[in-house]
Protein backbone atom coordinates (compact mmCIF):
# COMPACT_ATOMS: atom_id res chain seq x y z
CA UNK A 1 0.00 0.00 0.00
CA UNK A 2 1.15 3.52 -0.64
CA UNK A 3 1.66 5.87 2.33
CA UNK A 4 -1.76 7.57 2.04
CA UNK A 5 -3.63 4.27 1.76
CA UNK A 6 -1.61 2.77 4.62
CA UNK A 7 -2.41 5.75 6.87
CA UNK A 8 -6.14 5.58 6.08
CA UNK A 9 -6.42 1.83 6.73
CA UNK A 10 -4.97 2.09 10.23
CA UNK A 11 -6.80 5.28 11.21
CA UNK A 12 -9.39 5.61 13.95
CA UNK A 13 -11.77 7.06 11.35
CA UNK A 14 -11.55 3.87 9.26
CA UNK A 15 -12.04 1.65 12.33
CA UNK A 16 -15.16 3.69 13.20
CA UNK A 17 -16.48 3.44 9.61
CA UNK A 18 -15.95 -0.33 9.67
CA UNK A 19 -17.84 -0.77 12.93
CA UNK A 20 -20.71 1.63 12.34
CA UNK A 21 -21.30 1.41 8.60
CA UNK A 22 -19.38 -1.19 6.64
CA UNK A 23 -19.90 -4.37 8.68
CA UNK A 24 -23.57 -3.74 9.56
CA UNK A 25 -24.32 -3.22 5.87
CA UNK A 26 -22.10 -6.00 4.48
CA UNK A 27 -23.25 -8.61 7.01
CA UNK A 28 -26.93 -7.74 7.20
CA UNK A 29 -28.83 -11.03 7.69
CA UNK A 30 -25.64 -13.11 7.32
CA UNK A 31 -25.36 -15.97 9.83
CA UNK A 32 -21.69 -16.31 10.77
CA UNK A 33 -21.90 -19.46 12.89
CA UNK A 34 -19.32 -20.61 15.42
CA UNK A 35 -16.37 -21.28 13.11
CA UNK A 36 -15.45 -18.00 11.39
CA UNK A 37 -12.59 -17.32 8.96
CA UNK A 38 -11.57 -13.89 7.70
CA UNK A 39 -9.37 -13.60 4.62
CA UNK A 40 -7.14 -10.54 4.32
CA UNK A 41 -7.76 -8.64 7.56
CA UNK A 42 -4.93 -6.17 6.94
CA UNK A 43 -4.63 -3.88 9.97
CA UNK A 44 -7.49 -5.73 11.68
CA UNK A 45 -10.31 -3.17 11.81
CA UNK A 46 -12.88 -5.77 10.77
CA UNK A 47 -11.22 -8.47 12.88
CA UNK A 48 -11.58 -6.46 16.08
CA UNK A 49 -15.31 -6.02 15.52
CA UNK A 50 -15.96 -9.60 14.37
CA UNK A 51 -13.99 -11.11 17.28
CA UNK A 52 -16.48 -9.64 19.74
CA UNK A 53 -19.26 -11.83 18.37
CA UNK A 54 -17.50 -15.20 18.44
CA UNK A 55 -15.55 -17.34 20.89
CA UNK A 56 -12.80 -18.00 18.37
CA UNK A 57 -11.98 -17.02 14.83
CA UNK A 58 -9.17 -17.52 12.34
CA UNK A 59 -7.68 -14.97 9.99
CA UNK A 60 -5.41 -15.51 6.99
CA UNK A 61 -3.11 -12.58 6.17
CA UNK A 62 -0.58 -12.63 3.33
CA UNK A 63 1.54 -9.71 4.56
CA UNK A 64 4.04 -11.01 7.17
CA UNK A 65 4.29 -7.65 8.99
CA UNK A 66 0.52 -7.30 9.26
CA UNK A 67 0.15 -10.93 10.36
CA UNK A 68 2.72 -10.34 13.12
CA UNK A 69 1.00 -7.12 14.15
CA UNK A 70 -2.33 -8.97 14.42
CA UNK A 71 -0.69 -11.72 16.51
CA UNK A 72 0.81 -9.13 18.84
CA UNK A 73 -2.02 -6.56 19.08
CA UNK A 74 -5.15 -8.36 17.90
CA UNK A 75 -7.94 -9.86 19.99
CA UNK A 76 -6.93 -12.85 22.10
CA UNK A 77 -9.57 -15.14 20.58
CA UNK A 78 -8.13 -14.80 17.05
CA UNK A 79 -5.74 -17.30 15.48
CA UNK A 80 -3.56 -15.62 12.85
CA UNK A 81 -2.33 -17.71 9.91
CA UNK A 82 0.20 -16.15 7.59
CA UNK A 83 -0.68 -17.25 4.08
CA UNK A 84 -2.19 -16.52 0.71
CA UNK A 85 -6.00 -16.49 0.53
CA UNK A 86 -5.71 -18.17 -2.88
CA UNK A 87 -3.82 -21.14 -1.36
CA UNK A 88 -4.80 -21.39 2.31
CA UNK A 89 -3.05 -23.88 4.58
CA UNK A 90 -6.38 -24.88 6.14
CA UNK A 91 -8.45 -28.08 6.02
CA UNK A 92 -11.47 -28.61 3.80
CA UNK A 93 -14.92 -27.75 5.21
CA UNK A 94 -13.45 -26.37 8.45
CA UNK A 95 -15.54 -23.19 8.74
CA UNK A 96 -19.20 -22.19 9.03
CA UNK A 97 -18.51 -18.84 7.40
CA UNK A 98 -15.77 -17.07 5.49
CA UNK A 99 -15.63 -13.30 5.13
CA UNK A 100 -13.44 -10.72 3.44
CA UNK A 101 -13.79 -6.95 3.37
CA UNK A 102 -12.24 -4.34 1.08
CA UNK A 103 -9.40 -6.63 0.08
CA UNK A 104 -10.33 -8.43 -3.14
CA UNK A 105 -9.14 -5.46 -5.22
CA UNK A 106 -5.66 -5.98 -3.72
CA UNK A 107 -5.44 -9.47 -5.25
CA UNK A 108 -3.15 -9.00 -8.29
CA UNK A 109 -5.34 -10.53 -11.02
CA UNK A 110 -8.87 -11.69 -11.73
CA UNK A 111 -7.63 -15.28 -12.07
CA UNK A 112 -6.00 -15.12 -8.63
CA UNK A 113 -9.21 -13.59 -7.24
CA UNK A 114 -11.04 -16.60 -8.70
CA UNK A 115 -8.59 -18.94 -6.93
CA UNK A 116 -9.34 -17.10 -3.68
CA UNK A 117 -13.09 -17.56 -4.26
CA UNK A 118 -12.52 -21.28 -4.87
CA UNK A 119 -10.41 -21.54 -1.70
CA UNK A 120 -13.16 -19.83 0.29
CA UNK A 121 -15.55 -22.50 -1.01
CA UNK A 122 -13.09 -25.32 -0.22
CA UNK A 123 -12.70 -24.36 3.45
CA UNK A 124 -16.44 -23.82 3.98
CA UNK A 125 -18.64 -26.59 5.31
CA UNK A 126 -21.61 -27.39 3.05
CA UNK A 127 -24.28 -24.76 3.65
CA UNK A 128 -21.70 -22.30 5.00
CA UNK A 129 -21.79 -18.66 3.98
CA UNK A 130 -19.16 -16.63 2.17
CA UNK A 131 -19.81 -12.91 2.55
CA UNK A 132 -18.04 -9.60 2.28
CA UNK A 133 -17.61 -6.32 0.54
CA UNK A 134 -15.25 -4.38 -1.64
CA UNK A 135 -14.88 -0.88 -2.99
CA UNK A 136 -15.93 0.21 -6.44
CA UNK A 137 -13.60 2.46 -8.45
CA UNK A 138 -14.05 6.19 -7.94
CA UNK A 139 -11.54 9.00 -8.45
CA UNK A 140 -10.73 8.96 -4.71
CA UNK A 141 -10.35 5.17 -4.73
CA UNK A 142 -7.96 5.39 -7.69
CA UNK A 143 -5.94 8.09 -5.91
CA UNK A 144 -5.61 5.92 -2.80
CA UNK A 145 -4.18 3.16 -4.99
CA UNK A 146 -1.55 5.07 -6.96
CA UNK A 147 1.41 2.68 -7.03
CA UNK A 148 -0.66 -0.08 -5.39
CA UNK A 149 -2.26 -3.21 -6.74
CA UNK A 150 -5.81 -2.36 -7.75
CA UNK A 151 -7.92 -4.93 -9.61
CA UNK A 152 -11.54 -3.83 -9.06
CA UNK A 153 -14.23 -6.49 -8.82
CA UNK A 154 -17.07 -5.99 -11.30
CA UNK A 155 -20.42 -6.48 -9.53
CA UNK A 156 -21.98 -7.57 -12.85
CA UNK A 157 -19.63 -10.56 -13.24
CA UNK A 158 -19.16 -11.49 -9.57
CA UNK A 159 -22.27 -13.72 -9.35
CA UNK A 160 -21.07 -15.93 -12.21
CA UNK A 161 -17.56 -16.07 -10.74
CA UNK A 162 -18.94 -17.17 -7.36
CA UNK A 163 -21.12 -19.83 -9.02
CA UNK A 164 -18.08 -21.18 -10.93
CA UNK A 165 -16.29 -21.43 -7.58
CA UNK A 166 -19.06 -23.72 -6.27
CA UNK A 167 -21.48 -21.34 -4.56
CA UNK A 168 -25.26 -21.14 -4.79
CA UNK A 169 -27.80 -18.58 -3.60
CA UNK A 170 -25.47 -15.81 -4.74
CA UNK A 171 -26.46 -12.24 -3.94
CA UNK A 172 -24.52 -9.16 -5.00
CA UNK A 173 -25.63 -5.59 -4.43
CA UNK A 174 -24.11 -2.13 -4.48
CA UNK A 175 -24.55 1.04 -2.50
CA UNK A 176 -22.70 4.23 -3.31
CA UNK A 177 -19.10 3.17 -3.97
CA UNK A 178 -19.26 -0.31 -2.40
CA UNK A 179 -20.38 -3.78 -3.35
CA UNK A 180 -21.41 -6.55 -1.00
CA UNK A 181 -21.85 -10.22 -1.68
CA UNK A 182 -23.21 -13.30 -0.03
CA UNK A 183 -23.09 -16.89 -1.31
CA UNK A 184 -23.72 -20.34 0.13
CA UNK A 185 -21.38 -23.32 -0.21
CA UNK A 186 -23.10 -25.93 -2.37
Amino acid sequence: MNVLHNRLCKSGKWFETVERRLLPWALQDVPLGARLLEIGPGFGATTRVLARSTDAMTVVEVNPKLAERLRRDGPGNVTVVEGDGAAMPLPDAAFDSVVCFTMLHHVPSASQQDRLLAEARRVLAPGGVFAGSDSLPTPRFRLLHVGDIMVPVDPATLPERLERAGFTDVRVSTLDNRLRFRAVAA
